[in-house]
């Protein structure tokens, strides 16, 4: 008999929005989600338009080196991280719920039903399942699992664990894998190794692409030991790692795991060389570049233009032993900036918002702070094809022209940017410019300090969690200052960062957020749309809620070609960059990557992702010749 795991439905307020957004969006939909795949065959992939670059059996990706050695440990320092993870601290090993800190690089411990391609914009294609079957309105989805997949206790890995799984992340997982399922209705079990996904229809285009790549967890082992932050005990996995040695808020490792089921699969084959994985927890920036510095930590990404071009100046890199290397970045869009949280009332008013944006000299701060290595961002969508640039195409303004009246009217003309100051740190312009935004948005002097009406000062504090800000945003808080705004700094440890962030506790931070090289409207969703301003833990810090922008993220969600995306996430950029909820700050074109060298890697570094800690291996030899053997 079936076994069906029935899900509960999604709010009246986003089937409002739906219907809302459709009525808008109906030029570009296509007549059937995944209108070019084929029904009722058993695919080994699935990509957002059609196209997989692997056959059917593919021995290993491109990009693999299943002739590198194993061996090895790898002690590095992250560059990004998911959920609730925590580069400075942890607390819990579930990495996977709202609550808590956890360690990064936990994901790498369970496999998930397919896994993406790094070397293509949205291809994905089975590991633990062998197959997808898609149903003939293609809201469906079979998943037939490959017989030989098992977690690190020998049980093998069942349609029953999924189908739990993918109930309770809907019910209790953190609220960027929780969100993306509220349109799937129901995890059914067929046979033992077959799992049934349905969908109510209004799910985004390319929704499955990002849910067939959530964990996969034990049935049995979460029933037996829960599913929360509260402990310290990792969930059993199915992935190239375990957990191993870790001292809670110190380090971590994680561990091979030498019969791993999979090493031998094309999805799999060739990645994850090092027998152990290490991150070592450091307070601040520089007790995690001291411990490189002496050896203890083997590869760092350098975020600090100050250190990159003055620190690297000790006897490792001077005898060579020490390399600094600048990798080509990903092709995919990246945001960073400084973001107001529209929930607090004195940045409701997108006057305000322009003229704080108006106080940051980036020229200034480029020159002075960064040794001009930074290239000034105007885009949410910064390093790809989706940059509004001037005036609107024709294509972009037959969508532009929908939303009249709603759209903010600078939308429809040269795309905004962010002001250019005469690089003095106090454009008097620009402050002019902005001291009379506010007042035409109902602040008013008193006292040196700005007041509305109802005789409230308008007070400001950036909540920052290394003392690096402190340096950095000084120039930016003295022009706030300037202005009449009571503006102020607040450094809090790393705990008390990530639950305040998480629970929109802040006027402003600052925050860097990656999107998929082709962005679906679950990614979307999570920092844009209404549906997400009052969800805690989602990335919509800065409590966006328009629907215009609600609209804009349907369409592109539903957008049958790339063509199609392309033009929908410009016209998406334009409306945002108007709204000014974001002040988009800087962008490198690549990583500054500082190593001991001591590693193998291949040439073939892919376009689209750059998990070192997967790519590179550990060579015993270069390890000899610097002494780290």
């Amino acid at each position: 008999m079936n076994r069906r795991a029935l899900l509960p439905g999604r709010t009246s307020r986003r089937n409002f929005l739906t219907i809302a957004g459709a009525a808008l969006a109906t030029p570009f939909l296509p007549r059937d989600l995944f209108a070019n795949v084929e029904t009722g065959t058993p695919l080994h992939g699935l990509s957002a338009f059609g196209d997989l670059k692997y056959p059917p059996g593919f021995s290993h990706f491109d990009y693999a080196s299943p002739e590198a050695p194993n061996g090895g440990t790898f002690n590095f320092q992250p560059g990004y991280w998911y959920f609730n993870q925590n580069v400075l601290t942890f607390n819990t090993l579930n990495a996977f719920v709202r609550t808590g800190d956890a360690p990064p690089r936990m994901e790498i411990c369970f496999d998930s039903l397919m896994v993406r391609a790094y070397d293509e914009p949205d291809a994905i294609y089975g590991l633990l399942a062998e197959s997808v079957t898609l149903s003939q309105d293609r809201n469906g989805f079979t998943f037939k699992l490959r017989p030989e997949a098992r977690f690190h206790d020998g049980t093998p890995v069942t349609a029953e664990d999924v189908a739990f799984t993918y109930t309770m992340l809907k019910e209790k997982g953190h609220p960027q894998l929780r969100l993306p399922l509220t349109e799937l209705t129901e995890a059914e079990v067929g046979e033992p190794d077959t799992i049934h996904l349905r969908f109510s229809g209004r799910q985004a285009r390319r929704n499955i692409l990002t849910i067939a790549g959530y964990p996969i967890f034990s049935k049995a082992f979460v029933e037996e030991n829960g599913f929360d932050s509260s402990g310290l005990v990792p969930l059993l996995g199915s992935g190239p790692y375990k957990v191993g040695r870790f001292s809670a808020g110190r380090y971590v490792e994680y561990d091979r795991v030498e019969d791993y089921w999979a090493r031998d699969l094309g999805p799999a084959k060739g990645f994850n060389h090092f027998d152990t994985i290490r991150i070592d927890f450091y307070r601040d920036r520089n007790a995690g570049f001291e411990a490189f510095k002496k050896g203890d930590t083997f590869w760092r990404e350098e975020f600090t233009s100050r250190v990159w071009a003055t620190g690297y100046n000790f006897p490792a890199v001077r005898e060579g032993r020490v390399l600094q290397t600048e990798i080509p970045g990903e092709k995919r869009p990246q945001l960073y900036g400084l973001v107001l949280n529209q929930r607090r009332e004195q940045f409701k008013d997108v006057r305000v918002r322009e003229a704080i944006s108006l106080c940051f000299d980036f020229e200034w701060t480029n020159r002075n702070l960064f040794y001009d290595t930074y290239t000034r961002s105007h885009s949410f969508f910064e390093r790809s094809p989706f940059v509004a640039e001037g005036d609107p195409s024709a294509e972009e303004r037959a969508l532009l022209d929908r939303f009249r009246g709603e759209a903010p009217e600078a939308a429809f003309g040269e795309a905004v940017t962010q002001p250019l100051s005469d690089g003095s740190g106090r454009d008097r312009k620009n402050l002019r410019r902005a001291r009379q935004l506010l007042m035409d948005a109902g602040w008013s002097p008193r006292g040196g300090v700005l007041h509305n009406e109802e005789g409230t000062r308008f007070t400001l504090e950036y909540l920052v969690r290394d003392e690096i800000f402190l340096r950095q945003d000084a120039s930016f808080g003295e022009n706030l200052r300037a202005i009449g705004i009571d503006a102020s700094t607040r450094l809090v440890d790393a705990s008390q960062y990530q639950s305040r962030q998480a629970a929109f506790d802040f006027d402003m931070i600052s925050m860097a957020i990656g999107l998929t090289a082709t962005p679906d409207a679950d990614g979307l969703e999570q920092i844009f749309h209404s549906r997400t301003a009052g969800v805690e833990g989602s990335y919509n810090f800065a409590g966006t809620a328009d629907p215009v922008v609600d609209a804009l993220i349907d369409i592109a969600g539903k957008a049958a070609s790339r063509d199609e995306l392309t033009v929908t996430l410009k016209v998406l950029d334009r409306v945002l960059r108007a709204r000014r909820d974001w002040i988009p700050n800087w962008h490198l074109t690549n990583h500054r990557v500082a190593h001991w060298d001591m590693f193998g890697y291949s040439d073939n570094k892919p376009d689209y992702f750059f998990p070192v800690e997967s790519l590179w291996w550990f060579d015993e030899e270069k390890a000899k010749a610097i002494g780290k053997a």
